[in-house]
């Protein structure tokens, strides 16, 4: 009589996230109309160590930002006037920081010596694509962002008065300590505006649900595992290599990009669909509209053209129970529906990595998701500009990324996928279908703008500029106290 073989062991329940280890932006984001980065280097490690010991409890936990979150639905749900005043506080190290302040940060560099972290962004900006200085031997960037960053500490809330009044705190706190190298602010834009980037579209609607955190999951991708976004936790892939005091931060990417929003707006009149999908003609205004959503993949609502291929669908676009439950499934051409190069295609596959066209499930996507923040920064168009299709001010995104992994994350997103013009998962779309008409950069241009001729090549201007960034590391509460400020 054979023995029967033994149950398989269950699989071992994670342990729950410490949300007051966690600083607060990485998973629930810290509620903000505006918010300050404010770039330094470290001048005295002795003095800036001390001085972090005073700092350290104005850190805003995840824990505290869900109770702020629940204070704002309050607010709203009173309908009381105005805002709540609330200040968030979160900070982050590079790897020249580590090297500053002597702490071995190899537990965070899960790709050894040419990890993006260990390397920084100036050096790795060539894997982004990013325009060269003239003699190529730097990013064309601005010159303060070419100096070493060692830090950055950020600052929300819901006014320039109540962070300036932080900002003036915190300056007390690390005094000559540290030399500030620059300082940016970002607002949320005014009015209808609201939540919308500079070129129109409603943005941050699709960030990862993450397991064991998020209590609601709607309709679309699967959420990721707590890893992909915490360090020291399931899904990391640098799980095996992190120390004590590295566990429960993330990697920020930062970027500091500049959108030229009437040479955008230009190219969409210029270049106007005459016909829908359909057929049906179109008012050059209507054409304009689905031009645009064709190159993001959204209508400026946020509806997913994926879903509402024809005409824009306001109540979708922010409706959480819809908006995101689409997976580019049996779309074996580009031409009705998301052109391959789409802006929000390129940056989340979903199935067309998921499940290529042997119909077998492969998991491709999920590890590489990234938790997007930032804000917008500089003024709305002037007459000026609108008059004349030239950008005068200068206004953009201060794009922001959380994850456990630069390589997977951020970069992959950059360098392979909105910049591969070949880039095409499981597709069997007859030529490369070209670059992110967005944030791709290179030689631009896509196929899959005009529904009723899909093989047309359109080609792109450039109208987001990257002017800096760094890749910085968040730091957990105790790491913080353990080995940063010992």
């Amino acid at each position: 009589m054979s023995t029967p073989a033994p149950a398989p062991a269950p699989t071992p329940t994670p342990a729950p996230l410490n949300l007051d280890n966690i600083q607060g932006d990485i998973l629930s984001g810290l509620p903000k109309k505006t918010q300050l980065y404010i770039f330094f280097e470290i001048a005295d490690v002795a003095n800036f160590k001390k001085a972090l010991v005073s700092f350290i409890p104005l850190i805003t936990t995840v824990t505290q930002v869900l109770k702020d979150r629940k204070a704002i639905e309050d607010h709203k749900r009173k309908k009381l006037p105005g805002y709540i005043t609330l200040v968030g506080v979160n900070f982050s190290l590079s790897h020249q920081g580590f090297v500053k302040l002597g702490i071995d940060d190899g537990s965070l560099a899960a790709g050894g010596a040419t990890d993006p972290f260990i390397v920084g962004q100036e050096q790795d900006s060539i894997n982004l694509g990013d325009p060269r200085s003239s003699d190529g031997t730097t990013p064309a960037w601005d010159p303060q962002f070419l100096q070493a960053l060692h830090g950055v500490i950020l600052i929300s809330g819901d006014s320039h008065g109540t962070t300036d009044k932080k900002k003036a705190e915190i300056d007390l706190i690390f005094g000559s300590s540290i030399t500030e190298v620059i300082t940016l602010r970002g607002d949320v834009r005014p009015g209808a505006e609201d939540g919308h980037e500079h070129f129109g579209f409603l943005d941050g609607i699709s960030n990862p649900v993450v397991t064991g955190f998020d209590k609601v999951i709607n309709p679309g991708p699967s959420p990721v595992q707590p890893g992909v976004m915490i360090t020291g936790q399931t899904g990391d892939p640098g799980l095996t290599i992190r120390q004590p005091w590295s566990v429960d931060g993330s990697f920020l990417a930062f970027r500091f990009l500049s959108q030229l929003v009437p040479e955008f707006n230009d190219f969409l009149t210029q270049n106007a669909l005459s016909k829908n999908g359909a057929g049906t003609a179109l008012t050059p205004e209507e054409g304009s509209a689905l031009l645009g959503a064709r190159m993001v993949g959204r209508w400026k609502s946020g509806a997913p053209i994926d879903l509402t291929p024809l005409h824009d669908d306001p109540p979708l676009g922010t409706n959480p129970k819809r908006d995101n439950d689409f997976f580019f499934a049996g779309e074996i051409t580009s031409s009705l529906r998301c052109p391959y190069a789409a802006h929000v295609r390129k940056t989340n596959p979903r199935n067309d990595l998921e499940v290529p066209p042997s119909g077998k499930p492969v998991t491709l996507v999920q590890p590489n998701r990234i938790m997007r923040r930032g804000i917008q920064f500089g003024p709305e168009l002037t007459p000026a500009e609108i008059a004349s299709g030239k950008t005068i001010e200068n206004r953009g995104l201060l794009f922001v990324a959380y994850s456990t992994s630069i390589t997977n994350g951020f970069r992959l997103l950059q360098k392979t996928w909105a910049n591969g013009a070949g880039f095409q998962p499981f597709t069997e779309s007859p030529s490369p279908p070209g670059l992110d008409p967005i944030i791709g950069q290179g030689a631009r241009s896509m196929i899959g703008l005009d529904p009723l001729n899909p093989l047309t090549s359109f080609s792109l201007g450039t109208w987001v500029v990257p002017h800096g960034g760094e890749y910085f590391f968040v730091p957990s509460i105790s790491g913080l106290k353990t080995t940063i400020a010992a």
